[in-house]
C-alpha cells in the first residue's frame, strides 16, 4: 500500500500481539495492549473476548473518524451482528471488543478500538496510534463536514500512526441513499490521492462490514507470515473482487 506522505524517524512495530496464559499483564506501552510477537505464529492461544475461542494471531485495529460518522454501529455490527438503532451515547475516550476470525485456516484475533471523534478527546486516541496495526479510517456520506476533514484526519495519522499501518477509507452509511450528499466517485477520488484501498459500508443494512474487517485482517496475516511462495497480497484489489462477486451473486 503506498502512502502520499512518509513520516520519518519511526521505527517499524507491524508484528502482531498476543498472550499467553499468564499474560495479565500488559506489555510496555499503551495501556491495555499486548506485548508484541515479532511476527511468530503462537499455537492456540486463548482469545479474551471468549474463554473458548483460541488465535494464532492477534492484532490491533483502530475505528477513527469525526463524532457521528458510525464507528460505534459498525463495530457493534461486526462484532455481534447488530445494528443500533435510534439515537445513542457517543464514546467517551476508547472502547475495545475482540474477535476471531479464521483467515485461510489461520486463527487471526482483531483486537478492535473505539475511539471518540470529539476533538476533546483527540490527545487520548493520539496515544493509541503507536501500537495500532490497522486503522478504519470512516466518514458518513451524508455529512459533507466528516468528508471533508478526512484529509485532516490523515494528517494526523501520518504524524502519530506507525509508518507501515494498514489504512483504509470507509464511506459509512451508504443505506442512507436520500440523505447522501458524498458521491462514491469522491470518495474513490479522495482515496486513489493518498494510496488507500475504499470502500462504501453501512451498519445498518451490514454492507461491506464482515469485507472490511476480513481484508484488514488477511493484509496482516500475510504481512506477519511473510509468505514469500504466494503472489503478493493485493488488499484493494481483494476488496474489488469480493464487491464484485457480491455484486453478482445479489444480481442473480
Amino acid at each position: 500500500m503506498s502512502r502520499k506522505k512518509t513520516a520519518k524517524g519511526k521505527s517499524s512495530n507491524s508484528g502482531p500481539t498476543a498472550k499467553g496464559k499468564d499474560s495479565g499483564k500488559s506489555g510496555k506501552g499503551t495501556p491495555g495492549t499486548e506485548a508484541l510477537s515479532n511476527g511468530v505464529v503462537h499455537p492456540s492461544r486463548p482469545s479474551l473476548s471468549n474463554s473458548g475461542e483460541f488465535y494464532d494471531l492477534a492484532f490491533k485495529v483502530m475505528l477513527v473518524g469525526d463524532s457521528g460518522v458510525g464507528k460505534t454501529c459498525l463495530l457493534v455490527r461486526f462484532k455481534d451482528g447488530a445494528f443500533l438503532a435510534g439515537s445513542f451515547i457517543s464514546t467517551v475516550g476508547i472502547d475495545f471488543r475482540n474477535k476471531v476470525l479464521s483467515i485461510d485456516g489461520v486463527k487471526v484475533k482483531l483486537q478492535i478500538w473505539d475511539t471518540a471523534g470529539q476533538e476533546r478527546f483527540r490527545s487520548v486516541t493520539h496515544a493509541y496510534y503507536r501500537d495500532a496495526h490497522a486503522l478504519l479510517l470512516l466518514y458518513d456520506v451524508t455529512n459533507k463536514t466528516s468528508f471533508d476533514n478526512i484529509q485532516a484526519w490523515l494528517t494526523e495519522i501520518h504524524e502519530y500512526a506507525q509508518q507501515d499501518v494498514v489504512l483504509m477509507l470507509l464511506g459509512n452509511k451508504a443505506d442512507s441513499t436520500h440523505q447522501r450528499v458524498v458521491r462514491r466517485e469522491e470518495g474513490e477520488k479522495l482515496a486513489k490521492e493518498f494510496g488507500v484501498p475504499f470502500m462504501e459500508t453501512s451498519a445498518k443494512s451490514g454492507l461491506n462490514v464482515d469485507l472490511a474487517f476480513t481484508a484488514a485482517a488477511k493484509e496482516l496475516k500475510h504481512r506477519s507470515l511473510k509468505e514469500l511462495s504466494e503472489p503478493k497480497f493485493q488488499l484493494q484489489e481483494y476488496v474489488n473482487k469480493e464487491m464484485t462477486k457480491a455484486t453478482s451473486c445479489c444480481g442473480s
